[in-house]
């Protein structure tokens, strides 16, 4: 499973770029307004790291205005996927954006049958948003497993990409559910990372090679 970062801090992307563990990028409007940024030069600066694939929304609400603030936003750089929202509008321009052959993540899907619409249209990834459902009573990642399904009965090449993701157990459980990514915020990547007993480990193996004897080294310049 694919791993992207739920964020537009620079910061935040670096450090999990470098790990080697980031295979991508989502924003959304509140995501950049946080930065206090021009949202183009954040995705310039998110796409110069190297990172191929970064999600940019649209904010239009009707198809003509989600099309042409799409097509803006696939231009600006090869990494980009475009954003739109599981609406009548998001269906009709996402059909057209990806005949165009640009790549659209469809957002805010909270049901399967709003899934398999924007698997119909073409879109290259799907995003449930699990965490929300959660918070509304319903098992978000029931949503996962009957989006998986239905994709590999039909073969729909679309992804599941599993959002909302509010803590590691939903990570694990999308995982196991057959979700091909999950983009989470950076403090709960980070805790995919750490575990307590981990850092007792490393903190003991320190601990004892200090008892260790060490051979005597002398500077090459003083040989």
């Amino acid at each position: 499973m694919k791993l992207f970062l739920d964020t537009a801090n620079l910061t935040e992307i670096r450090t999990m770029w470098e790990t080697g563990i980031l295979d991508g990028v989502t924003t959304n409007p509140t995501l950049v307004a946080q930065e206090g940024r021009v949202f183009e030069d954040v995705l310039k600066e998110i796409c110069a790291l190297g990172v191929p694939s970064v999600s940019a929304e649209v904010v239009a609400t009707d198809k003509d205005g989600m099309l042409k603030e799409g097509r803006y936003l696939a231009a600006l750089h090869p990494s980009i996927y475009v954003k739109c929202p599981m609406t009548p509008a998001g269906l009709g321009a996402t059909k057209v954006l990806a005949a165009e052959g640009i790549r659209v993540n469809m957002t805010l899907v909270f049901s399967a049958n709003q899934a398999l619409l924007a698997a119909k249209v073409g879109a290259t990834y799907v995003s449930p948003f699990i965490g929300r459902l959660d918070d509304h009573g319903e098992d978000g990642m029931a949503l996962i497993r009957d989006i998986v399904l239905i994709y590999r009965n039909y073969r729909f090449p679309t992804q599941v990409l599993a959002a909302s993701i509010r803590h590691p157990v939903h990570v694990l459980d999308a995982a196991k559910a057959g979700a091909d990514i999950a983009t989470l915020p950076y403090s709960v990547m980070e805790k995919l990372v750490h575990h307590p007993l981990t850092d007792i480990g490393l903190a003991r193996f320190l601990k004892d090679w200090e008892k260790v004897p060490k051979p005597l080294r002398v500077p090459p310049s003083d040989r």
